[in-house]
């Protein structure tokens, strides 16, 4: 049996009560929007997106972007992989896909001319090194004609590497293209489990790009995880740790793997009986937790661990730390612009995404038009909730006096019922709640989006087309 234990992480503190999650643990949204993505609408379309722009040119004032390019392509696929990808050893449809996606970038900087500078950059798919250098060179001297980007010591500009994809050279080159940080998918070193996976990804290639990206001077290094995949055990978990720990990258992600065949294809390449039973996935949570805070990594929230110099942990420390559909971020009050396909833009009191396929993208920008295929527009209340959401989630805590100072309300008022269901969590020890402050305790933080689920008004709503997320924990 799996106790409480307590991992000795620098502030903010995280306590692992195994008996807790077993209880608790349910279905639910990881938050990097609210409303979320499953409640946009296709009433939304071109028009709204326009005048959320022009909404954001009239309240005047310069605020930063936040800049996303989508990359769906791969070489193969990875049997967890749940992401909108393209997989294709054509390369041909790479420079298809690279014209059409430079029209649309072109499009939204003349949306934005006069407020386009970019601070924050990142690059995701799919795989963003599947294009070739050159298409690299050139994507990114697109971007800087059509968006001014912020100085190199000032912007954040990222990009996902398959390690399996790229050599020292092309790590130097990224970073002379204008990349200071870097984020490597792992997701296990074990040979079996790569297998099983279809993922095989030597620990000394992936060490070879960190020893290169260092060399080349990116700011930060960060690897993603995954526990609960397919021969996994607590073992082989702990053997991965200690070779990332040694590896020192600067950020270590460690996602909780969904089993959700029915949504993601790839998955039915998985046999169920090889994945790991949920007690044993939470033994492996707890080894996370506790080698990771041990070596000193800062537990920012969900998923996310960093040292306690990186810009994260800096901006969780002085309350500047953001979520959207990056996870974790720094910018906080820049709008986000996405081009790709099934990218989400976050523009003003609005949210709103792309086609999903290939062909419906090239017809959109063919009619010279945004490929933007459903959104939502935000009321107050979604606002109001999305603002409670948010700081729970990067802060732990809710200063009640501040938003019934930014929003006409009377909190215990108008959240009488979701003050009712907080109390009974505060009975099971996840947080406090007084007239001013509503705090996560170190043993709510692992089931934060329990708490936050409280304030999502839309899980009111009955739907009857099965599981639509992965557990909490």
């Amino acid at each position: 049996m799996l106790g409480p234990q307590v991992a000795a992480c620098a502030t903010p503190v995280v306590e692992f009560d195994a008996a807790l999650i077993r209880r608790l643990r349910q279905s639910g949204p990881r938050y990097t929007s609210y409303p979320t993505a499953d409640r946009f609408s296709e009433a939304f379309g071109y028009g709204d997106y326009l005048q959320a722009v022009a909404g954001v040119r009239n309240r005047g004032g310069m605020h930063p972007l936040s800049l996303y390019l989508h990359i769906p392509f791969c070489d193969t696929v990875c049997y967890y992989c749940a992401c909108n990808k393209i997989v294709t050893k054509r390369r041909e449809k790479a420079l298809t896909y690279l014209g059409y996606l430079k029209r649309e970038i072109a499009l939204q900087g003349q949306l934005f001319a006069g407020i386009n500078q970019v601070e924050q950059l990142h690059l995701g798919g799919g795989t963003p090194t599947y294009l070739s250098d050159a298409q690299m060179e050139d994507l990114m001297a697109h971007v800087r004609r059509c968006f001014r980007l912020a100085p190199d010591d000032i912007g954040e500009y990222s990009i996902e590497v398959d390690p399996r994809t790229v050599d020292a050279p092309r790590i130097h080159s990224l970073r002379r293209q204008g990349f200071n940080r870097i984020s490597l998918g792992v997701q296990d070193f074990d040979a079996d489990v790569q297998k099983a996976v279809n993922r095989v990804q030597p620990e000394a290639e992936t060490r070879a790009v960190i020893a290169a990206a260092r060399d080349a001077g990116f700011r930060s290094v960060s690897i993603d995880l995954i526990y609960g995949l397919p021969l996994q055990t607590a073992g082989t978990m702990a053997a991965t740790l200690e070779k990332v720990i040694a590896a020192g990258p600067d950020r270590i992600s460690v996602y909780n793997y969904a089993h959700l065949p029915h949504l993601f294809k790839p998955q039915r390449r998985i046999a169920e009986e090889a994945l790991a039973s949920p007690d044993e996935k939470l033994r492996m949570l707890s080894l996370c937790i506790e080698r990771l805070c041990g070596a000193g990594y800062v537990y920012v929230g969900m998923d996310h661990f960093a040292r306690p110099d990186d810009e994260l942990a800096v901006a969780q420390r002085q309350g500047r730390l953001h979520r959207n559909f990056q996870g974790y971020s720094t910018h906080a009050d820049a709008d986000l612009v996405a081009c790709g396909v099934s990218a989400i833009s976050a523009v003003g009191p609005s949210y709103s995404q792309n086609v999903k396929t290939l062909d419906a993208y090239y017809s959109h920008l063919d009619r010279n038009e945004l490929p933007v295929a459903r959104g939502i527009w935000l009321s107050m209340d979604d606002v109001l909730r999305r603002l409670i959401i948010q700081r729970l989630m990067c802060h732990f805590e809710l200063s009640i006096p501040s938003v019934e100072q930014a929003y006409p309300i009377t909190f215990a008022a108008y959240f009488e019922r979701e003050l009712a269901q907080l109390r009974r969590l505060e009975q099971d020890g996840l947080l406090t709640i007084s007239p001013e402050w509503i705090s996560v305790t170190p043993r709510g933080r692992l089931l934060i989006r329990n708490i936050c689920m409280v304030f999502d008004r839309y899980l009111q709503e009955k739907r009857a087309d099965g599981p639509r997320y992965s557990r909490t924990i």
